[in-house]
């Protein structure tokens, strides 16, 4: 089973927390906001994806699935 991920990228303040715990599915854009790169999330990214959501600083990233 496949999950979605969504960033809100104008609420994000560029901390890359996410890009560091899940590079696989974040990066940073040219603005030095995070941003999802490759998105639907399986397998062992899944796990990954929500510990970047719940230690998200802003609490931008949203997680389905």
């Amino acid at each position: 089973m496949s999950m979605k991920v969504t960033l809100d990228h104008e609420g994000c303040i560029g901390c890359g927390l996410c890009v560091s715990v899940c590079p696989a599915v974040f990066r940073l854009a040219a603005d030095g906001r995070a941003e999802v790169s490759d998105p639907p999330v399986s397998g062992e990214e899944q796990e990954k994806c929500r510990a970047a959501a719940q230690n998200c600083p802003v609490s931008v990233i949203a997680v389905e699935g």
